[in-house]
């Protein structure tokens, strides 16, 4: 039997497994995986001593194009989820320009990710007041689904919803049987924050509080519209436990949480300056910790970058009210969690791919099993070394992760079986949102 493609004798880890195996690929789908495949094949290539996860899936950044392309864009952002062992990514409504909230502006984000993405995308659109009337288009137009702030968000084209505007944006999304995605920070509680020039006074602007209470109000909301309900960037403990406990209780609700809130606490904000600003800010030793343990075991299901990248002069305002609020850290996630130790192999693919693909249905994606996409990552475990500026891809290469340890060196990513080639056309392809698993 003849194959396009055999990666022979790698490590495979899935979010079950972690076994050495080879990986065969006709038409950039798995065909067949197991150990000493008796195969000819178009291309091999030598996987031994490497191990081989399932391509990463980011379902969080902003690549901020069309609009803002200063800030990034969608050939940079593409290029550095792939150099981190990323193959799939679904792109945020804002804080492109104009934004994703129209089938207009759907169609011209589209039409931007066809010629430039190095990888395979999604996108999600925007819920906001005065737009009821587009949701139904963008669905089937093929949005993964709508994203929600219930504060607001920092950009003025995209405001926030009260309960009024949630309720029936969730209603009618539960019928298009969508899914929402929120940014749960209470707005009366980040507003009664005492203000302030200095990161401490942003903390104490955003307390803990404010995320539990609007996690409260989002899953009370859903419960009664029977709306399929996602938190973005959950911080803290108490919001990934009232998720959790949410979801045993029935409830269609899942959270996520970003590196950042896995490597920092509050205590670092000032030392490490603009470039860790970001809303919900960090939180506790104790709410870093925990969110560990709920990954570990499987009560946190996924991991994403929440990739918000800006110009570097818009993170060195003097007032700390005015800093951009956002983290550039696409490129390093998975690398930052090897580092760190605290997930087995099989817990890392299951919070960067597995989970991710099967919460919001992208098709073919997130496993190494026959019949799934040949998204893979090839990397050498051996390898340590640190986050740095000159080997970022971002348009502005600069990080909060500076500095930080990282392992796992990437040999190659594989989309649809086909080697990532910096520089080489745009590739990616449009996966469409909706499809259930």
């Amino acid at each position: 039997m003849s194959v396009d493609l055999l990666v022979r004798g790698g490590t495979v880890v899935t979010g079950s497994s972690v076994a050495l195996a080879d990986v065969a690929v006709t038409d950039g789908r798995i065909t067949e995986v197991g150990w000493h495949l008796d195969l000819t094949a178009g291309e091999v290539i030598e996987a031994r001593g490497l191990h081989v996860f399932p391509g990463g899936i980011d379902s969080h950044v902003h690549f901020n194009e069309p609009g803002r392309t200063q800030w990034e864009t969608i050939a940079n952002g593409s290029a550095a989820l792939a150099a981190g062992g990323y193959t799939t990514f679904v792109d945020m409504p804002l804080n492109s320009l104009p934004v994703t909230t129209t089938a207009a502006a759907y169609d011209a984000k589209l039409t931007a990710m066809e010629r430039s993405s190095a990888l395979d995308y999604g996108l999600w659109a925007g819920l906001v007041p005065g737009n009821l009337g587009e949701l139904r288009p963008l669905v089937e137009r093929g949005a993964a689904g709508f994203k929600a702030f219930m504060c607001p968000s920092g950009i003025d084209e995209f405001p926030a919803c009260d309960e009024a505007v949630l309720r029936e944006g969730m209603a009618r999304i539960a019928e298009l049987d969508s899914i929402l995605l929120v940014h749960a920070e209470d707005p009366a509680l980040v507003a009664s924050g005492p203000g302030g020039p200095t990161p401490r006074d942003f903390l104490r602007s955003r307390p803990a509080e404010a995320e539990v209470r609007a996690i409260e109000q989002a899953v009370d909301l859903a419960s009664k519209t029977g709306c399929r309900l996602h938190v973005v960037h959950v911080s803290t403990a108490r919001g990934a436990e009232l998720i959790h406990d949410a979801r045993l209780a029935g409830a269609d609700v899942t959270g996520e949480t970003c590196p950042h809130y896995l490597l920092y606490t509050e205590r670092d904000l000032e030392s490490i300056g603009g470039e860790a600003k970001c809303a919900p800010p960090f939180r506790t030793e104790e709410d870093r910790d925990t969110l560990w343990r709920m990954l570990a075991d499987g009560r946190l299901p996924m991991v994403v970058s929440d990739h918000s990248p800006s110009t570097r002069d818009l993170k060195h305002e003097e007032d700390f009210t005015r800093v951009w609020g956002g983290i550039s850290g696409c490129q390093s996630t998975r690398q930052l969690l090897l580092a760190e130790g605290k997930l087995n192999l099989g817990a890392i693919a299951a919070v960067t791919a597995t989970n991710i693909a099967g919460r919001f249905g992208l098709a073919h994606k997130g496993d190494i099993a026959p019949g799934f996409d040949a998204d893979l990552w090839l990397a050498d475990l051996s390898w340590t070394g640190t986050v740095r500026a000159e080997d970022l891809l971002y348009r502005n290469p600069f990080s909060a992760h500076e500095g930080r340890p990282i392992r796992g060196r990437t040999i190659c990513t594989l989309v649809r079986g086909r080697k990532v080639v910096p520089g080489a056309p745009a590739t990616g392809r449009f996966i469409r949102g909706g499809v259930r698993s």
